[in-house]
């Protein structure tokens, strides 16, 4: 069976829906395995108002069986609990009060284009769905994922590397690097650059604008040979970048180091290969991030993804009135300031859902003991010794 995932729900409706097909039987599941990342996904410094009022869990209503995957569709239900102030609004049903349209598109967001697009009146018909809140349905995924991977030695993690202005070159070397990246309040290795992290997120807030950033999913353990060069839809740094761009806000990615190779000579941007006995094939640099031809090389895959400021801001741009058609200001919804350390983390699931596609093409299998079982006979056929 192929896997496959997909979400429903709007931001202020009834809550989200994630529906996770392909995963394989047997995988042990509990329910801080979904729940840890979802309330990872409302961490950092820059966070409003919404945070403080969905305090995210998954109820799983099908495809698990005391605390056992079934090899069937796994549905996740995460409620929305500012429905209730929204139940006029967003009601799926017709309701006897006066709801007020939304004439008012905003720079930046889906609005414009979406009420164009499928011929709405309402601009609460677009932004409702195409709401980063929606990201909680694949954080939830992603979990189930990442769970999956786990159990083929693969862990997943990720780090911010500039909000604002403020940058760093710190970088993750190993898993154990990034074990405590979430006690920073940015979720960023430096320290210094930490803290001038958030005095930029202080300083933009007061002033009604909003700060975009960078930053880096990293993921570990992986075999040679995931995606393939055969076909342009296989290649396994297409998949990640459609993935990452996927996510709102999100204006670029890179694999490796990505940008910074179009200006290097070509001696300065790929990676030389070496073999020992003990060590079999390997290289001593990581430029490429873990992908050569359209497929993993078995060093750790580096996806950077690049984030716009927030769109939604506190000082609304100029828009026009769709229905007037004479200049106003942008709808002022309730925004955050900065939310790069979580996009990290809704960018580890979209990582997390690739490579479990990947990997469960590669090694198929009803159980996860028959996935486990052709991983190791692929690992003794290429000799791989990590």
């Amino acid at each position: 069976m192929r896997f496959r995932f997909m979400t429903a729900g709007e931001s202020h409706g009834p809550g989200l829906t994630a529906v996770i097909e392909g995963l394989p039987a047997g995988l042990e599941l509990a329910p801080e395995d979904i729940d840890r990342d979802l309330a990872r996904r409302q961490l950092g410094h820059g966070r409003g108002g919404r945070m403080k009022i969905e305090k995210d869990k998954a109820e799983v209503t099908s495809g698990v069986r005391h605390g056992r995957t079934l090899g069937s569709p796994i549905a996740l239900r995460m409620a929305n609990k500012d429905y209730v102030n929204w139940e006029e609004r967003m009601n799926p049903w017709p309701v006897d009060a006066d709801v007020e349209e939304v004439h008012l598109p905003r720079p930046g967001h889906a609005d414009l284009a979406g009420v164009q697009k499928f011929g709405f009146t309402d601009v609460r018909n677009v932004l409702e769905r195409a709401s980063a809140r929606e990201t909680a349905a694949r954080v939830g995924a992603g979990a189930l994922a990442k769970v999956y991977l786990r159990a083929l030695g693969v862990e997943i993690r990720s780090h911010v590397l500039q909000i604002g202005s403020v940058t760093t070159t710190a970088h993750a070397l190993t898993v154990a690097d990034l074990d405590t990246v979430d006690e920073s309040p940015v979720r960023c290795l430096d320290a210094d650059a930490s803290d001038a992290m958030v005095q930029e997120i202080n300083v933009t807030r007061k002033a009604n604008e909003s700060l975009g950033g960078v930053y880096e999913v990293v993921a570990f353990g992986l075999v040679p040979g995931l995606g393939s060069y055969l076909s342009w839809d296989h290649r396994l740094d297409g998949q990640l970048a459609q993935a990452i761009m996927s996510i709102q806000a999100m204006k670029g990615v890179g694999v490796g180091e990505g940008f910074d190779l179009a200006g290097r000579v070509g001696s300065e941007a790929h990676d030389e290969i070496f073999h020992s006995a003990a060590r079999g094939f390997y290289r001593e640099t990581n430029r490429a991030g873990g992908v050569e031809g359209g497929m993993s090389t078995g060093d750790p895959l580096i996806v950077r993804g690049a984030m716009k400021p927030l769109p939604t801001l506190t000082k609304p741009l100029r828009s026009v009135d769709i229905e007037t058609l004479k200049p106003a200001q942008a709808l002022r919804e309730r925004t955050d300031s900065c939310t790069v350390p979580a996009a990290a983390v809704v960018a580890e699931a979209m990582v997390a859902l690739v490579l479990a596609s990947a990997y469960c093409d590669k090694l198929g299998g009803d159980h996860i003991g028959d996935g486990i079982a052709a991983l190791q006979a692929y690992k003794e056929r290429i000799a791989w010794r990590r």
